[in-house]
């Protein structure tokens, strides 16, 4: 069962903010030049290099797509376009998916990338996805060095969208003979992919540094050297653009964010990715919680004015959202908010047995959003409902 959640507004995962090192170096360059530094808002962990144990979140994929390379998978203006793969197709019956690789593909260490590497690497998989697929797909079949099949024990419509996008990292495809000589902890230290850029050191907890792949298949990266730090708090973020330790900073609050807008020198870019913000009440199964009475949690989604919260956690970037599947996902459902209705909130409070309100015990944020959390318990607070921050 999903935990009963509040959709508020679609997340970006990303507000860059650029200055004139990284857009320095022109588009079409073939030889790549510069060093580009990151500040990433979590830290980096060492299962990020390895696609098959990367964590069930959409942040590895930062680390993921730089390194490694994917059949199909999501890139500008692509939501599911042929990367290592230069063409698929789908049977007339639904049941078998074949692709044909680009020839001359190669990994990081001068090693060919074959179809071996992808039967490999889908049956190394063990991440979030790894039981759905295991249980859909029946056998991957080489059929040359080139092409690979995959069978399917029934035909099932959403192969490629866990397969082809971040639904998980089933797709990406690792070396085999690189991995049988130095095994997995080996990888971890040093992964090898076929991505864009490749992997030079870690220091485990403050970055990691890549260096640009001149054989990728897509184009030569722009930046050389490309730094990517693990600053979680926020405000330290926005201080490393301001000295111009940082080139990029990942995920601003909104009053960090609103100071950097006003410096002439950067820009805030909105990454419009498809994530949500939701609040969520996990006791809502538990008939003993009062989060289990649909009345209290139609109360908390009048009592949120999401607009508001927009406005000043995210600059007004994030348009608010009905429903926690993200708008431009295709096939998702296009539904309008619940309005901002405080006497709405409060008359649902009454119908549940609460016309004082209630103590409802502790509200778990999602770290490094504090804006966001403080807003929440806020609206909710002035509809009855109130609560005290735990911070993680």
């Amino acid at each position: 069962m999903i935990p009963f959640r509040i959709p508020l507004w679609p997340r970006p995962l990303v507000l860059s903010l650029l200055v004139a090192l990284l857009l320095a170096s022109p588009a079409g360059a073939q030889t790549p030049s510069g060093q580009a530094t990151m500040a990433w808002h979590v830290t980096i962990a060492p299962s990020w290099f390895d696609p098959s144990t990367a964590p069930p979140q959409i942040t590895p994929f930062g680390i993921l797509y730089a390194i490694h390379d994917a059949l199909v998978r999501p890139y500008p203006p692509h939501k599911m376009g042929p990367s290592l793969a230069e063409s698929w197709k789908e049977s007339a019956d639904g049941k078998t998916y074949e692709f044909k690789l680009r020839p001359g593909l190669k990994f990081h260490n001068g090693d060919p990338l074959t179809t071996e590497d992808v039967k490999f690497s889908f049956e190394r998989y063990k991440g979030a996805g790894a039981k759905i697929l295991q249980d859909r797909v029946q056998q991957v079949e080489i059929v040359t060095p080139l092409v690979v099949r995959f069978h399917l024990k029934e035909p099932w419509p959403d192969f490629m969208s866990y397969y082809g996008t971040t639904a998980s990292a089933a797709g990406l495809v690792v070396p085999k003979k690189y991995i049988t000589q130095v095994g997995d902890e080996g990888f971890k230290k040093h992964p090898i992919g076929a991505g864009p850029y490749k992997f030079v050191s870690h220091k485990p907890g403050i970055e990691v540094t890549l260096e640009a792949y001149p054989g990728y298949w897509r184009r030569v990266p722009s930046v050389k050297t490309w730094v990517m730090k693990s600053v979680p708090e926020a405000t330290t973020r926005a201080v490393m653009l301001r000295s111009g330790e940082a080139d990029i900073a990942a995920v601003l609050d909104g009053p960090d964010a609103e100071g950097v807008k006003r410096d002439s020198r950067m820009q805030v870019v909105p990454s419009k990715h498809a994530s949500i913000f939701w609040v969520e009440f996990a006791d809502q199964w538990d008939p003993k919680s009062p989060w289990h009475d649909k009345r209290l949690r139609l109360a908390v989604n009048h009592a949120l004015n999401r607009q508001q919260i927009n406005e000043a956690a995210c600059l007004g970037l994030c348009p608010p959202a009905g429903v926690i599947v993200p708008r431009i996902m295709d096939f998702a459902l296009q539904v309008e908010p619940p309005a901002h209705d405080l006497r709405k909130a409060k008359q649902l409070l009454a119908e549940a047995g609460y016309p004082n309100g209630l103590e409802a015990g502790e509200f778990v944020a999602i770290p490094g959003f504090p804006t966001v959390a403080e807003s929440v318990l806020n609206y909710l607070a002035a509809a009855g409902i109130r609560m005290k921050m735990r911070g993680i």
